[in-house]
């Protein structure tokens, strides 16, 4: 995956979780109801990494843990069942954007089993903090 700059921000960080596949209890069909199906999810988050920041040391506090990221995308997906795609996104952007040091956050969630001749079909969303949008 080729990302994009951030628009209008300064120097960020970019942390990236790529193809996250987990058993997801999502749809709007009775079909889907009472089952799992397999989402990937895609997630990519600025942390600022501008003037002022040590960004040499090598020090965890400076940085934003992935790990934590994955343990909380777990326990959203894993919570009970979704309706929507755009839900599950939604969910996922605001839990990883209660740490006030990301700025931005994109999100992909995708359904990766629903035509036979489609890899996959979903969403990606772009949240930020508040008072940041399109602030540096």
């Amino acid at each position: 995956m080729v990302f994009a700059p951030w628009p209008d921000t300064p120097p960020l960080r970019r942390v990236y979780l790529r193809a996250m596949v987990l058993q997801a209890a999502i749809g709007i069909y009775p079909h889907e109801h009472g089952v799992t199906q397999r989402v990937r999810i895609d997630i990519s988050f600025g942390v600022d990494d501008g003037p002022g920041l040590d960004v040499g040391r090598d020090d965890l506090s400076r940085t934003v843990s992935y790990e934590r990221v994955v343990l909380l995308v777990r326990r959203i997906v894993t919570g009970g069942h979704v309706r929507l795609v755009e839900t599950l996104a939604e969910r996922i952007a605001a839990g990883v954007l209660a740490d006030r040091r990301i700025r931005v956050i994109r999100v992909a969630v995708e359904k990766l089993d629903v035509f036979d001749e489609i890899e996959a079909v979903g969403v990606e969303i772009e949240r930020r903090q508040a008072g940041n949008a399109g602030q540096p």
